[in-house]
């Protein structure tokens, strides 16, 4: 078992979607004959990041999948792996907490030993090694923040694993973290400022520090997460786009100043996407999927266009919102969501005509009646694939995240409510009344505040990937996740009602995922989360 163990780490180190190690000679036996150039080195990059974050067709990775996993969306498709997660129907021997958990330690294990070896290519400039040196580093520490963020303590391992450390136990969450954050702080430090031009997919100094920052925030390391923020907007390399909707759209997904980290085309070897198909409605060429769709608790949570949540509104009572989300509502949910009514490629939205393609029991349709409008750029309607843009971070992320820390250390700066007014200003909300330095703020507390910006930061990034991470580090799951989830409501026979598209459950123990059964019996020194 102990060399199964160890064959199976070198193994998986050393393979890869990209199979950046072929190379024209076959009778190459050493693994400097395999990892010798400056090219080596860029194709390792690229496949580190293309197998695990930036492969254009895996549902399972895809950003704007993700929030299939929350309380925002459905994912229809059991073998995306959202919809299990979301409605609390899994277990230790649930195949996606195997796929996922073995994702990250075969692409660790591949990162370890091309960061050991880093030295043996030839390079011309010593630069160019220490970026794609510095870039590896970056990815893998990627992995190891979302390994702890599903599974608190795991293996961490920053050499070659041999066969000793193989069998060492995990390593407490907390250890890891603190070793984890100055760590790839100092690996930013050392990145260059700028962006690669056509290799806009790696990390960059800046592009790193967004990525802790995401994590120093998760994980409640306020004072971090509002440093990093900082320095993010004081290099003025960043800045919001003008126009909230074309960000996620052909006018402006590769002309924006605002994607931080983005997953381009270069990415992945220029391959179409396919996130029209993926999150379209079908009509009538058929082509759309509808495979992660919004839902009402969503939809509810954009709040007026005065910037007040729609149950405490002077203007309109909170079904007549329900009923009519295009009622006096902030402009980001006509920006990012599709409702009945609406036109899609030349054809009038009506999810209860069965004589309709959007009718909401057909296979493909939203059986919540609402699509994405992110990233579904009717220019690919009649196309077999695209070349969106997607971003992975963007500025307005920092802004928020900046505000969020501040005002969890109850230090509710200038600063803090600049930031707001920034992202409700260019969300296109009446300023007037939505000014967050007007009087009618002034009183506020801290919970208060909290709820503002947890609020602003779920409509802004909606549909981004952002929202299970969220309701997780937030804790609340337990109350977002243990209510059915509702689709469109209208009046029938003089009553509301609203589609129901599936009961859900999350339990205390559900913050954490499950090893799965299989890595439990490989790996001697893991230790089952509680409750599995």
């Amino acid at each position: 078992m102990k060399k199964l163990i160890y064959a199976s780490l070198l193994l998986t180190a050393l393979t890869g979607c990209e199979k950046f190690l072929d190379k024209s000679d076959p009778t190459a036996t050493k693994f400097s004959e395999f990892f010798n150039t400056e090219e080596d080195l860029r194709r390792v990059v690229y496949s580190s990041m293309y197998d695990v974050y930036t492969n254009h067709t895996v549902l399972q990775r895809l950003p704007y999948m993700e929030d299939g996993k929350s309380d925002d969306a459905y994912s229809r498709t059991e073998n995306h792996h959202h919809q299990r997660i979301a409605n609390g129907n899994f277990n230790s021997n649930t195949a996606a907490f195997l796929y996922h958990y073995e994702l990250h330690m075969k692409h660790l294990g591949r990162l370890n030993v091309f960061i050991a070896n880093a030295d043996i290519p030839y390079v011309e400039d010593e630069a160019v090694r220490e970026k794609y040196r510095g870039v590896l580093e970056g990815i893998r520490a990627w992995h190891y923040f979302e390994l702890v963020a599903r599974w608190g303590s795991v293996p961490f391992y920053l050499e070659p694993a041999d066969l000793e450390s193989a069998l060492q136990p995990s390593r407490p969450k907390e250890d890891i973290l603190n070793e984890l954050f100055p760590l790839a702080e100092a690996v930013a430090n050392k990145l260059p400022p700028d962006e690669y031009g056509s290799d806009a997919y790696m990390f960059n100094r800046y592009s790193m520090k967004a990525m802790i920052m995401r994590y120093a925030l998760y994980f409640e390391r306020y004072e971090l997460a509002a440093r990093l923020a900082k320095e993010i907007m004081d290099s003025n390399k960043y800045q919001l786009h003008p126009v909230y909707g074309d960000l996620f759209s052909y006018k402006a997904d590769k002309t924006n100043k605002e994607f931080i980290l983005e997953m381009d085309m270069q990415s992945h070897n220029n391959s179409a996407t396919q996130s029209f198909q993926h999150l379209a409605p079908q009509y009538r060429t058929g082509n759309g999927q509808s495979f992660v769709v919004p839902l009402k608790a969503l939809i509810d949570s954009y709040w007026t266009l005065q910037g007040d949540p729609i149950d405490q509104s002077q203007l309109h009572t909170k079904q007549e919102y329900e009923l009519n989300p295009k009622l006096n509502r902030d402009p980001r949910l006509a920006a990012s969501i599709f409702i009945p009514g609406d036109i899609f490629v030349n054809e009038p939205i009506n999810i209860y005509d069965p004589n309709n393609p959007m009718y909401y029991e057909n296979a493909r349709a939203s059986r919540s009646g609402f699509w994405y409008k992110k990233f579904v750029d009717v220019t690919d309607a009649f196309k077999t694939g695209g070349n969106m843009h997607f971003p992975f971070i963007r500025y307005a992320e920092v802004l928020l995240t900046y505000a969020e820390a501040k005002i969890m250390l109850n230090q509710v700066d200038a600063l803090t409510k600049t930031n707001i007014n920034d992202i409700r200003r260019r969300g296109g909300l009446d300023m007037t009344a939505a000014d967050v330095t007007l009087t009618k703020y002034a009183g506020y507390s801290q919970q208060q505040w909290i709820a503002l910006i947890r609020n602003e930061r779920r409509i802004e990034l909606a549909g981004e990937g952002r929202r299970y991470d969220d309701i997780i580090r937030w804790k609340i799951a337990e109350t977002v996740l243990n209510q059915p989830a509702m689709g469109h409501s209208r009046m029938l026979n003089g009553q509301m009602t609203t589609l129901k598209v599936e009961d859900r459950a999350f339990r205390p123990n559900n913050y954490l995922w499950p090893f799965h059964e299989n890595s439990l019996k490989v790996e001697p020194g893991l230790r089952q989360n509680d409750g599995y």
